[in-house]
C-alpha cells in the first residue's frame, strides 16, 4: 500500500476540532488521559511525558491539546467523573484534579457508548462493527470535527485460537474505526487490525494506523538495555522478569491466555535487539491491594571478558497509566495530523511508542530518529 501524501480535502475553519475515541473509555488509561488533557489545556499541569510537546513537535502541525474532543466505547457503567475521583483516592490522580476539571470530565462521559459484544448479545461480527462504526460517525456529526482517531486502551485480551468462528472484541472496534474513516492505534497487545481477517478492509481503506502495545515501563527500559548489552559485546545468559500490579490491568492479566498475549512484546524487543532470546521468563502477578500500581522487576545475568559472570537487577515503580496517557495523546495527535496530511497505511515512524511497532527498526534510539523526521515531515506537509 502507498504510504505517500494523497489529496485530502482542506477542513471548514469550523472543523479545527479532532475527536479522540478511547476503546475502553471508562479505565484507568483513558481516565488519566481525558483528565491528562483538559489539565494541561488549562495550564493546571505542565506536559510532563508528552514527547509531542517538547520543541522538535512544535512545527508539525499537530492538534492543540484544547482542540480535543472525547468519547468512546466501554462494557461498565461507572461515570467517568467518579472513575477519576477514585483515581484520585488511590493517588493516581493529583487530588482535587477531578473537582477542577468536572464540566471537561461530565462531557466525554456523555460521550461513551456501550461496547460488547457482552453478555447475551446475539448480534453478529458484522452488526457489531456497523453499530460501533454509527457511534463514530455520529460523535463526528455532533461535535462537527475535522476527523476521529480511535485508540484502544481496552484491557488486554488472549489471543484468538486458529478456530474461533468470531472476530475479538478488539478486532470488531478496529473494524469499526475503518468502516467509519478513522485512523486507529491500537495501544495494547490485543489483536485489533492483526486478525487476518481485517487485513484486506486495512489495505484498503486509505487510512493510517498504528500499534501495538504501548512501551511504557518494563519494555522500555529492556528497549534501552538490550541494546547496551549488544553493542558492547557482552553476551546476556539469561534475562527474567516479574511483574507486580493491582487494579483492572492485574485482573485481566491473571488469565494466563491474556498474561501470554503481554509478555509475547516483552520478549520480542530482546529477541530482534539481542539477535536470539535469552533464557528467563517475564511473570505477571495479579496483587489487588496494588491497586493502579506497578513493580517491575528484571535479574539479567550476563558474561564479561574472560568469561566473568555477572548480574544487573533493575527496579521500576510507577502507575502504568500515568506513564500510558502522555503517549496516547501523543499517538492521536501524530495520527491526526498523519490523516490529515494524506498519509495511509501502517506508519512504522511510529514504533518508539509500541513493544510491537509495524516495521522499523527495534532499537529506542533509532525509533527516536524516525520520529523526529516523520515530525519534520509532518511539518512540511503544512
Amino acid at each position: 500500500m502507498s504510504t505517500e501524501p494523497t489529496s485530502t480535502p482542506t477542513p471548514s475553519p469550523a472543523k479545527t476540532r479532532t475527536g479522540v475515541w478511547l476503546v475502553g473509555a471508562r479505565g484507568s488509561v483513558a481516565t488519566t488521559t481525558v483528565t491528562g488533557a483538559a489539565a494541561v489545556a488549562a495550564g493546571l499541569h505542565p506536559a510532563t511525558g508528552m514527547v509531542t510537546e517538547t520543541p522538535a513537535f512544535a512545527d508539525a502541525g499537530l492538534p492543540p491539546l484544547s482542540a480535543l474532543v472525547f468519547g468512546g466505547h466501554d462494557t461498565t457503567a461507572c461515570p467517568l467523573p467518579k472513575r477519576a475521583e477514585q483515581l484520585a483516592a488511590a493517588g493516581v490522580l493529583p487530588h482535587g484534579l477531578p473537582t477542577a476539571l468536572a464540566a471537561e470530565l461530565a462531557a466525554a462521559d456523555e460521550e461513551i457508548r456501550p461496547g460488547g459484544p457482552g453478555p447475551g448479545d446475539t448480534r453478529g461480527d458484522e452488526e457489531l462493527i456497523a453499530a460501533f462504526a454509527a457511534d463514530l460517525t455520529g460523535f463526528r456529526t455532533r461535535h462537527d470535527l475535522a476527523r476521529v482517531v480511535v485508540v484502544n486502551v481496552a484491557s488486554t485480551e488472549p489471543a484468538p485460537g486458529a478456530g474461533d468462528a468470531r472476530l475479538p472484541a478488539s478486532s470488531l472496534y478496529a473494524a469499526a474505526a475503518l468502516a467509519a474513516g478513522c485512523p486507529y492505534v491500537n495501544f495494547t497487545p490485543s489483536t485489533g487490525l492483526h486478525h487476518p481477517a481485517l487485513a484486506a478492509r486495512a489495505a484498503a481503506c486509505g487510512l493510517p494506523y498504528a500499534g501495538r502495545d504501548g512501551k511504557t515501563g518494563q519494555t522500555l527500559l529492556r528497549s534501552v538495555l538490550a541494546p547496551m548489552f549488544h553493542q558492547r559485546a557482552l553476551a546476556v545468559r539469561a534475562w527474567s522478569g516479574s511483574n507486580l500490579l493491582g487494579g483492572g490491568d492485574g485482573a485481566a492479566l491473571a488469565d494466563p491466555a491474556a498474561a501470554a498475549a503481554k509478555n509475547a512484546g516483552k520478549e520480542r524487543v530482546l529477541a530482534d535487539t539481542l539477535g536470539t532470546a535469552p533464557e528467563g521468563e517475564v511473570h505477571i502477578d495479579d496483587v489487588p491491594a496494588m491497586g493502579d500500581f506497578k513493580t517491575a522487576w528484571d535479574h539479567i545475568a550476563f558474561d564479561g571478558f574472560l568469561g566473568t559472570r555477572m548480574i544487573l537487577q533493575t527496579i521500576w515503580q510507577g502507575v502504568d497509566s500515568s506513564l500510558a496517557a502522555p503517549l496516547v495523546l501523543d499517538l492521536a495527535r501524530l495520527l491526526a495530523r498523519a490523516h490529515e496530511s494524506g498519509l495511509t497505511g501502517p506508519r512504522p515512524e511510529l514504533g518508539f511508542f509500541f513493544k510491537d511497532p509495524d516495521g522499523g527498526s527495534s532499537s529506542l534510539a533509532e525509533q527516536y530518529t524516525a520520529l523526529l523526521a516523520f515530525a519534520g515531515r509532518l511539518g512540511e506537509t503544512r
